[in-house]
């Protein structure tokens, strides 16, 4: 690969991770539609380090009240009821799906699933995905055609079995097509969170 080639998918990644939209597809599709052979999964993964160093530098803040309370809690026993604390442990339990998954289909990240027919069938679900979710919390905050209005979760109504099915949705886009972002935001809004 040139460098060339790297800075403009490098510049293609950074444009599409913060959108609901897979950064991984567009990644693959670009070289594909250029002529250039296929980044791979590796090279997506590293160009996908700036976007993170980023969001953990925008989130810093954040994260860091969020690390020192879960460590905290750790030695205290009265910390574990804090709300900081407990997203210490949904974090870590929402990672545990992409991680057993990335670890057991290594070898269908690297190949199968940078199939260009599966790229394309899976940005076409995400987007109806995206569309359905949204048009329901719509729905949902609207009070929609008879139904009532329900009240929408916030952060602190998180609990480990939502963690988890965030941490499954996020799993979901190991497979180009699907969007990290997307499907978490879909996986969200279907749960009734705002």
């Amino acid at each position: 690969m040139s460098w060339f080639e790297s800075f403009i998918l490098g510049l293609v990644q950074g444009l599409t991770e913060f959108l609901p939209i897979s950064s991984s597809a567009h990644l693959r599709l670009t070289a594909a539609f250029a002529g250039w052979h296929d980044p791979g999964a590796a090279f997506t993964a590293i160009t996908q380090i700036g976007t993170e160093a980023a969001v953990l530098i925008y989130f810093r803040k954040d994260i860091a009240r969020i690390v020192s309370a879960w460590c905290r809690s750790l030695v205290n026993k009265s910390m574990r009821g804090d709300h900081d604390a407990q997203m210490g442990w949904l974090v870590i339990v929402g990672s545990i799906p992409i991680g057993v998954l990335g670890v057991t289909l290594k070898d269908q990240i690297d190949g199968p699933f940078r199939d260009l027919r599966l790229i394309a069938v899976t940005l076409i679900v995400m987007g109806i995905v995206l569309g359905v979710a949204d048009r329901m919390a719509a729905r949902d905050e609207t009070g929609g055609k008879h139904r009532a209005i329900r009240e929408r979760k916030s952060l602190r109504d998180l609990s480990v079995k939502d963690g988890l099915i965030f941490g499954i949705c996020q799993a979901m886009a190991l497979v180009p097509g699907v969007s990290r972002s997307g499907a978490t935001i879909s996986g969200g809004l279907l749960m009734g969170y705002t």
